[in-house]
């Protein structure tokens, strides 16, 4: 009898080869037994009782219906819905609602992957390693979901703006090549800087990078959903966004991004020089101030022209006062606004997965995956440096080199 008993414990206790498998089982038999208790609660009776109160429901049990399966993000169980017959009201479980196949945490997961590198071809058989092989996973359901994501996104696109307190916005494009178009088109994606040093995904869609009616047909649309003028726009010298500033935001200044103007300057020298020129560039944007900027770039144009390639070195003039625009702004900001960066760095993600975008027959059937990637990207981004400093710079307040300008006026009368 003792060593029946030992048997039996042995059988019914997990082990742990088995404790994935005991895990799940265990999640489906609580969840069944929540199911069943919502038809207790809703009929005021348990199973087998009759109908005490004359109040009470007057609905019945009616079995179950099909075994559903369910995917959490522990593995895919299985699951029956109670049925309830003759009430005035079709019964509708808050635990199981009707259609649902995956929990949230599910759904959110398959964008994460893509974010990670997985290729669409890649979701069911990955997703059947983590979920089990009872996971109700198609090419149709993830068309379904990928579906659901446009329909989110163009949600997301008509959203008011009006309640966000942009001060800074950077603009970026990533080419896309689709499979069957013949012209690269871009993504164009606006990151905006909030008073409160949050940064967020303001707006993606499909355009051209060069051309200004794509970026003003963006900036009218969000300043028609409520977007007040920026203080700084930055952004690369040959974006078209610079023409549709003018017209949507003329009040709204404009930075220049270094990385792109250091590395075209670079493509205009021979390869054994740009070391050396390399050095003497970069220390043109970290200058102290405005004027030491000003003397390093002479620097620069006096080694250029020493060598031959004064040509090179009056490049640095076209738009020279766009590229020191951000000596305007708070010293502990300068790193955020010298450069793209804080839209170039999501858009890394991006790139690996618009190398596998000629999967996506054209650009728009892209546009909502790209932006499901970028907002997954946002939960990491980081607040700009000394936030509380954006309050002076959304009032305007006038620095000078980094430094709050003091109004000797209104001290002298303090």
């Amino acid at each position: 009898m003792r060593e029946k008993s030992t048997e039996s414990v042995a059988a019914s206790s997990p082990t742990w080869e088995t404790l994935e498998g005991f895990a799940r089982q265990s999640m489906q038999q609580f969840l069944q037994r929540m199911l069943e208790e919502e038809v207790d609660e809703l009929l005021a009776r348990g199973r087998y009782e009759r109908r005490a109160a004359v109040d009470a429901p007057v609905g019945y049990r009616n079995g179950f219906g099909k075994p559903r399966r369910l995917s959490l993000s522990s593995g895919t169980i299985t699951l029956q819905r109670p049925r309830v017959r003759g009430l005035s009201e079709r019964f509708e479980s808050r635990l199981l609602p009707a259609f649902k196949r995956r929990t949230e945490e599910v759904g959110r997961l398959l964008p994460e992957l893509y974010l990670h590198g997985l290729a669409h071809g890649d979701f069911d058989l990955a997703l059947r390693g983590l979920l089990g092989d009872g996971a109700p996973l198609s090419a149709p359901s993830i068309a379904r979901l990928k579906a659901g994501w446009h329909a989110e996104y163009e949600l997301w696109k008509t959203r008011t703006v009006a309640d966000l307190e942009v001060v800074y916005l950077w603009v970026d494009g990533v080419y896309v090549k689709a499979g069957l178009e013949k012209d690269k088109a871009a993504m164009l994606v606006v990151l905006a800087a909030l008073r409160d040093g949050q940064k967020v995904i303001l707006a993606v869609e499909s355009g051209y990078r060069e051309s200004t009616e794509s970026w003003s047909a963006i900036l009218r649309d969000l300043k028609r959903r409520g977007l007040a003028a920026p203080k700084l726009v930055i952004g690369d010298g040959h974006l078209g966004i610079w023409g549709a500033l003018a017209a949507v935001f003329p009040e709204a200044k404009e930075q220049r991004c270094w990385n792109h103007r250091l590395l075209n300057i670079l493509d205009k020298l021979p390869l054994k020089r740009q070391a050396e020129a390399r050095s003497l560039l970069t220390k043109i944007p970290y200058a102290e101030t405005r004027e030491e900027a000003d003397r390093q770039k002479r620097a620069f144009q006096a080694w250029c022209t020493k060598r031959g390639h004064a040509e090179v070195g009056h490049a640095l003039d076209r738009d020279w006062e766009r590229m020191v625009t951000f000596y305007q702004f708070p010293r502990e900001h300068w790193k955020h606004l010298r450069t793209s960066n804080p839209v170039e760095s999501p858009f890394a993600a991006v790139r690996l997965r618009t190398a596998a975008a000629k999967r996506f027959k054209k650009v728009e059937n892209a546009t909502a995956v790209i932006w499901k990637t970028l907002l997954i990207a946002e939960k990491t981004f980081r607040r700009l440096d000394a936030p509380e400093l954006l309050a002076d710079v959304a009032s305007e307040v006038t620095y000078v080199n980094g430094v709050r300008a003091v109004n000797r006026r209104t001290e002298a009368a303090a």
